[in-house]
């Protein structure tokens, strides 16, 4: 291909309906476009709901393998990519959990932070991180399901209000509302442990 130097400038700009078109075609940098596009809201959304960085990045690789086997099956039928993606991803985390809940914890909850270069420079800043995670993962399970699950979509997904209220089912303003109602919760729930 002539001027294919661009390619990656070009993808960046072009709709997800044309770039699903061409990777349902056999394009490979098309859907190599659609992992870049995706792969860090889907692995941030997964390392929030399964609190390990090791099964978020394992678990979105599965994502994106799924997405790629089932790809031709997928039909542009008013559903983003985005939305059919998280969808699968969503999936995906609930049979990890599962799997999860069946065999013994392993003795070392985050050893994969340990070989994270970044952290082990500064262990006060690790430890702080994990305190951090730790309380607002507390903090989250106060929630009731349907606001831990815009809270995820929302923050941890990156994803918009539209999106959040398409994965779910449910109108901007329910979704709006749910976001309200859980960052309150949050915050008297986070008060409180701050005052204990």
């Amino acid at each position: 291909m002539e001027g294919s130097g661009s390619g990656a400038s070009a993808a960046a700009d072009t709709p997800d309906a044309q770039l699903v078109r061409l990777a349902q075609r056999g394009d490979a940098s098309s859907f190599g476009a659609l992992y870049e596009r995706y792969f860090d809201k889907v692995y941030s959304y997964l390392s929030f709901k399964l609190g390990s960085p090791t099964d978020a990045e394992d678990v979105s690789e599965q994502v994106f393998l799924k997405a790629l086997e089932s790809l031709g099956a997928y039909k542009w039928t008013g559903v983003p990519f985005q939305a059919w993606l998280f969808r699968i991803a969503h999936n995906m985390m609930v049979d990890t959990l599962r799997r999860r809940s069946r065999r013994p914890s392993d003795p070392i909850e985050y050893a994969a932070d340990l070989s994270d270069e970044r952290r082990s420079a500064d262990p006060d800043a690790m430890l702080s991180d994990k305190l951090t995670r730790e309380g607002l993962l507390e903090a989250v399970e106060c929630l009731t399901q349907l606001q831990k699950q815009v809270i995820s979509l929302k923050f941890a997904g990156g994803l918009p209000n539209a999106e959040v209220a398409r994965l779910m089912g449910k109108s901007e303003g329910a979704v709006k509302a749910l976001q309200h109602a859980a960052l309150a919760s949050l915050q008297r729930h986070l008060r409180r442990s701050d005052a204990a």
